[in-house]
């Protein structure tokens, strides 16, 4: 009995996917569970399992085909058993003859074919020094140089052989055989990306306000903390818990920044859903850490943890990047040392981390060395006046080098 394999439903307003793999081919076996295809959202990638075990009967999408929910992407022959592999044919002994004797433009490499074609030469009396006497792009320049040296030896025009630029900059040996371009189709999830980054230039009047701050606050509270956290609570003790915990401080301290603009309202958050930015296979992806302001640092560690795991498997969901209502955004982890992060809409706001770095400063009238890291705030400033951009990342400042305040709400 045949079992049509249809695209499942994706989520809140996902209608359509693009297929970017199918991991069998018509004929194998599979097995119920078994991934068969993955598709790509505007927003994750999905995988496709099997229904049930059988054969895969036949694939009636192929890859890069968009397709909408309930879609038959193919069907599988319950119960069926996949054939033998037939056994291979012995290869024509006429395969193996050197390209160079007689050989054809179609058994040439893209790179090859195409000297041979712009300069009118004749394969068959080109000598291929590549795989199984295979030319290549080297053997092509190489005869078009012995040509031309021979019409020059003979007084004869070499006129007739148009020896590429290249070729008389560059000896044959270090030339790179390969294209020159490659083009690639942009894949689902960034061409939403590069959407939603333009939308977000376009919709919104983003403004950037920057502080710096001691980290040797935190720094030193985590190396005393660290161990006994991680035996207590079986997770990591990082700085994003705390710079998660600062902000939430910070957005019930300044509510137009955990606010969006929705026609001519203003809609403010009563609640604090934190997207956390973290880089994947497959681009940036903003997964978020639900009702923040009700987990205790050990529970913001451990969801960002369980979030990032899912990131970097692929197996992020639709439901994990839904909503949010303020962002951060770490680019320190790559060494930035200061950036303007941009929104992320519908948030008003978005939060920058970057790398720490040790500097000079001046506490108490002395010049000490500490350990400091930039932050930047970029906003909407239709919805946030500058003055409470800059108190809000007084704000987590504070949080941040006095991380007791915390504690105390204060």
């Amino acid at each position: 009995m045949a079992i049509e394999i249809k695209v499942p439903e994706m989520g809140e307003s996902v209608t359509e996917a693009t297929i970017s793999a199918w991991t069998k081919k018509e004929g194998d076996s599979v097995k119920v569970d078994e991934v068969l295809a993955i598709l790509e959202t505007d927003k994750v990638s999905l995988e496709i399992p099997a229904p049930v075990s059988g054969v895969l009967k036949n694939i009636s999408k192929k890859v890069g085909d968009v397709v909408h929910v309930r879609d038959i992407l193919g069907a599988i022959e319950e119960g069926a058993v996949a054939a033998a592999p037939a056994a291979s044919a012995p290869t024509p002994a006429a395969s193996s003859s050197p390209a160079g004797s007689g050989a054809t433009n179609e058994e040439l490499p893209p790179a090859a074919r195409k000297l041979i074609d712009e300069n009118k030469l004749d394969a068959s009396k080109i000598k291929g020094s590549g795989r199984n006497g295979q030319i290549t792009k080297e053997d092509v320049l190489a005869f078009i140089d012995s040509q031309k040296s021979a019409g020059s030896s003979n007084g004869t025009s070499s006129k007739a052989v148009q020896t590429p630029e290249i070729a008389k900059q560059v000896p044959a040996a270090a030339r790179n055989a390969g294209p020159r371009e490659s083009v690639v189709p942009m894949t689902k999830l960034r061409q939403t990306i590069a959407s939603r980054l333009v939308q977000a230039q376009q919709t919104a009047a983003i403004l950037t306000t920057f502080n710096e701050v001691d980290m040797s606050g935190i720094m030193d509270l985590r190396n005393k903390y660290k161990e006994k956290f991680k035996e207590v609570h079986n997770v990591g003790l990082g700085f994003m818990s705390l710079f998660t915990k600062a902000a939430v401080a910070a957005l019930k301290a300044f509510p137009a920044i955990n606010a969006e603009i929705r026609g001519t309202d203003i809609v403010y958050k009563n609640f604090y859903d934190i997207g956390v930015a973290v880089g994947g296979p497959k681009g940036l992806v903003v997964p978020i850490v639900r009702d923040a302001d009700l987990l205790s640092f050990a529970q913001v560690e451990a969801e960002i943890a369980r979030l990032a795991g899912k990131v970097k498997d692929g197996k992020l969901a639709l439901e994990d990047m839904e909503g949010g209502t303020f962002s951060i955004s770490n680019g320190g982890v790559y060494g930035s040392m200061m950036s303007t992060p941009i929104l992320n809409p519908p948030q008003s706001a978005i939060l920058g981390m970057h790398n720490i770095v040790k500097r000079p400063v001046v506490v108490n009238d002395e010049i000490v060395i500490r350990p400091m890291m930039y932050l930047a705030l970029s906003y909407d400033h239709r919805i946030v006046d500058g003055k409470e951009a800059v108190q809000f990342l007084v704000k987590i400042k504070e949080s941040v080098e006095d991380p007791t305040r915390l504690l105390f709400e204060v």
